[in-house]
Formats: structure tokens, C-alpha cells, sequence
């Protein structure tokens, strides 16, 4: 209630409404887990995502976040199971607001050599051991949503 509220004043004062991300929560359809990885500045734990791309529905660009950053390859829903936000550090020393549509993935095959093999580590969690570990609120929720599903 209070984001919202914060979101409207922002753009009733100037303040840009958040940048759209997707993000792929990676699960083992055998025993539940779902997969973190660190982020490349922080080494804070995440889950796989990016910005939109061009010729893609924002699943498949989850779908293909997840493959770059943790060398996921499985079946990913076409609907969102949520949006968390975050603030997002940029180069120049300030941050923009994010907000973070999350598609389900469901793991066929991990990768040993992807993209981002060198610049992050990955670590299978139950869902309650990973909303322990991410730092945003919202996603905290939707990854203990799951151990009830």
C-alpha cells in the first residue's frame, strides 16, 4: 500500500515510473528447489533476469536470461506468477526503481558452460532457504508461495 502511494506522488513530482525487467525463478519439477544465483557486483543471491527483448515475449526473455546467467534450459510458463521491485545501482552512482515480472521455469537441463559461467555461482535452495537468502521483500514472498503450492 505505502509503495504504491510512493509510486503515485513520484510521478505526480516527476519521479519516472519503474523500468520493466523479467526474471525466471528456476525450479526442479523432481524435488521442488529453486535455483539462485549471485548477482556480479554484490555476489548477493538472485534470480535470473533482464531487460526485454525485441521479437521476444517477456517469458521467452526470461526463458533466455536464465540460460545467459545460470545455464538453465526447461519450459517456462507464458504468465507471470508475480512482480517484485527493487532499486537498481547504476554506473553513474545512482539507482532506478525496477520492477521485476517473474515467469516459472521449470529445469529440463543445467549447463555447465554458459555465458556467465565465470562471473556467477549458482546453488539449488527449497523455496523457504531461498526466500531466506534474496534481500527483496516482494520476491521473499513469492518464493514462499511456492512451498505452499
Amino acid at each position: 500500500m505505502i509503495r504504491k502511494l510512493l509510486r503515485k506522488f513520484g510521478r505526480l513530482l516527476g519521479h519516472r515510473p519503474p523500468a520493466l525487467q523479467v526474471g525466471a525463478l528456476c525450479r526442479d519439477p523432481k524435488n521442488g528447489k529453486v535455483l539462485l544465483i549471485t548477482s556480479r557486483g554484490t555476489k548477493r543471491w538472485i534470480i535470473p533476469k533482464g531487460w526485454p527483448m525485441p521479437g521476444r515475449s517477456l517469458a521467452a526473455a526470461a526463458a533466455q536470461e536464465a540460460w545467459e546467467e545460470a545455464g538453465v534450459r526447461g519450459k517456462i510458463g507464458e504468465h507471470a506468477l508475480g512482480i517484485y521491485h527493487y532499486d537498481k545501482w547504476q554506473d553513474e552512482g545512482y539507482t532506478i526503481p525496477v520492477a521485476v515480472q517473474v515467469f516459472l521455469l521449470r529445469v529440463d537441463k543445467l549447463d555447465k558452460a554458459f555465458p556467465e559461467t565465470k562471473e556467477r555461482r549458482r546453488k539449488w535452495f527449497t523455496p523457504t532457504e531461498a526466500a531466506a537468502h534474496v534481500d527483496e521483500p516482494e520476491l521473499k514472498v513469492l518464493l514462499a508461495r511456492l512451498d505452499r503450492a
